[in-house]
């Protein structure tokens, strides 16, 4: 049943803070606590800032504070460190839903808002407004309650379509829909292959006059070390793994030197659309990260200095990262198959203003 309804409450001043466990492994015994924080978790902080963590309290073994970095640990001890409650940086909260019924939830999602927790981002995600709306709802007892979380990502600056499971079911299919995508394309790059149980369409504004009205990009997608990404920045690479981009041109704005285009992907590599789209040459318009290539716009690695944040974690790098936002993406159209009943669903979030055609702007204007 399709509901017109939005989700989201104002995020609080501070989030809850944060609490991370370890238990002593036996080949870590005999280690001082400065020693197993500094060198586990050194792209946390620099060892001044796990210092400063321990001498603030931050830190128990076995339920007591220690403040000692010097401590020696046993094997099978309990850490525990309390990260302090923090200001996240601005997000949206409201979420429109453009789908809902008793197995999945489609979602709105504004650019600037992350879906999962994730650097600073922690509490002011999509996954807490999920939580939050659905511990409001009383009309379940606790045990029943649906527990909605998303099946994929979108970007923090990307916005549009992201697709959520209410029960377990719905997620193990959803999970398998998204993995049948993939396999497909890593394993025949057929552009005219049969469509798999879901597809995704997006809109994008490109720099650039695209000359040809269908670009198929099937460039790998692989990872470089990079600051300030602790897993590595993924970019276009012929050792990666295989992605495959259907781009059809909208509209050509010689005079703004720009290009609307839609993009169909099945399943999506992390920044697919704006890696590929980067790498034909016509990065997406406000990229502050990927430049023409696939590759991002500052390659030379600068290891971090030991300088650290107020919280003792590193401060943030001065280069573009991959959630920093200003690109215009939008995840516009989705069909699926119901993970459930096998029904074919179209749900379509609208458009924003940039990425509408003239044609389309007009009609709007008129029916409104």
């Amino acid at each position: 049943m399709s509901r017109q309804k939005k989700i989201g409450v104002p995020w609080p001043e501070l989030n809850d803070g944060l609490s991370y466990n370890d238990v002593v492994r036996p080949s870590d015994a005999g280690l001082t606590l400065i020693e197993f924080y500094s060198t586990k978790y050194k792209s946390s902080a620099p060892l001044q800032g796990w210092l400063q963590r321990i001498k603030s309290d931050q830190i128990t073994v076995d339920a007591k504070v220690v403040t000692d970095p010097n401590t020696l640990l046993r094997a099978g001890s309990k850490l525990v460190y309390h990260r302090l409650p923090w200001k996240e940086p601005d997000a949206p909260h409201t979420i429109q839903v453009l789908y809902e019924d008793d197995d999945i939830i489609a979602l709105n999602k504004p650019s600037g808002l992350q879906v999962l927790p994730g650097g600073l981002f922690q509490q002011r995600t999509v996954l807490t407004q999920l939580q939050w709306e659905t511990n409001n709802k009383c009309t379940f007892e606790a045990h029943q309650k649906p527990h909605p979380v998303p099946v994929h990502r979108l970007g923090r600056g990307t916005s549009g379509i992201l697709l959520c499971a209410k029960t377990k079911l719905a997620r193990v299919h959803l999970a398998s829909y998204f993995a049948d995508g993939t396999s497909r394309i890593g394993g025949k790059r057929d552009t005219n292959q049969e469509l798999g149980k879901i597809a995704k369409i997006y809109r994008a504004l490109v720099s650039g006059i695209i000359d040809n009205d269908k670009v198929t990009i099937d460039q790998p997608i692989g990872m470089v070390k990079y600051p300030g990404v602790a897993k590595g920045l993924y970019v276009a690479s012929q050792s990666g793994k295989p992605a495959l981009s259907v781009v059809d041109i909208l509209e050509r704005n010689v005079k703004e030197n720009s290009t609307l285009v839609q993009v169909k992907i099945q399943s999506g590599r992390p920044h697919q659309i704006r890696i590929h789209l980067s790498f034909i040459g016509h990065p997406l318009i406000g990229d502050p990260l990927y430049a023409v290539g696939g590759q991002p716009k500052c390659l030379d690695y600068d290891f971090l200095d030991d300088s650290f944040a107020e919280d003792g974690g590193y401060p943030r790098p001065p280069k573009p990262v991959p959630g920093d936002c200003g690109y215009y993406l939008h995840a516009h159209e989705l069909l699926l198959t119901h993970p459930i009943t096998n029904e074919i669903i179209e749900i379509i979030a609208p458009l924003p203003s940039i990425l509408q055609t003239h044609e389309e702007a007009k009609e709007i204007a008129i029916a409104q």
